[in-house]
């Protein structure tokens, strides 16, 4: 079955497309939110054909935007609805990596997710549970969910985490205590801490991750 994302596109500064990189959209914002991050990139990416899928649910707490999954301590959701939800979530955002792969002619080891906030919980789950292995994950401002579950991963692409140490939504600590377990897993983690960032994307953050997509795909 078609797993069917609403998605946004920014179409390869040169016209041919050689790598792919994926934003996904933090909990109650949208594909839009990020597929602007394109533009900066692209000068120095220009075979990148980017997307920004809209998550398959709309937000309960801003009907404009969109959820993964709900968050109990935002939405007064339940523990179980958050969990069914984010399991939900998961199988639809894997299938549509997968096709959206497959349209582009690109493979895993040519794509790279990019997640901020709740998308970096997904980006991280998602990622390492994929049939074949990506160039790499980058996670802006997130955490690690379901670290009991680590052991469940099929392969363990390099991760780029970033956070704002006066980020109010996200504690600053949950970078550190992902690159811990992530670690002990076996895989290579680089982190950064962007000074007086809030919950959002720095420029110092950007430059890293760009660096780190040049590297990992090799562009």
């Amino acid at each position: 079955m078609m797993a069917l994302l609403e998605s946004h596109k920014k179409a390869p500064k040169s016209g041919k497309t050689k790598s792919l990189v994926i934003f996904v959209h933090g909990y109650g914002a949208d594909g839009k939110d990020l597929i602007s991050l394109g533009d900066p990139l692209a000068d120095h990416m220009p075979d990148t054909v980017f997307y920004a899928p809209d998550a398959p649910n709309k937000c309960q707490m801003n009907p404009m935007g969109f959820e993964w999954f709900p968050i109990p301590r935002m939405d007064g959701s339940t523990e179980e609805a958050a969990r069914a939800g984010m399991e939900e979530a998961v199988g639809i955002l894997s299938d549509w990596l997968d096709e959206t792969m497959k349209a582009e002619g690109v493979t895993a080891a040519q794509t790279v997710l990019v997640g901020f906030s709740q998308g970096t919980m997904m980006s991280l789950h998602v990622g390492p549970r994929l049939a074949d292995k990506l160039a790499g994950i980058v996670g802006f401002s997130g955490r690690l969910l379901a670290a009991e579950s680590i052991d469940e991963v099929v392969n363990k692409p390099p991760i780029l985490l970033v956070h704002g140490d006066m980020d109010d939504v996200v504690a600053p600590s949950s970078m550190p205590e992902a690159a811990e377990i992530l670690g002990k897993a076996g895989f290579e983690v680089f982190t950064h801490v962007s000074k007086g960032t809030g919950h959002g994307i720095a420029p110092d953050g950007l430059g890293l991750a760009l660096q780190f997509m040049i590297e990992k795909l090799k562009v």
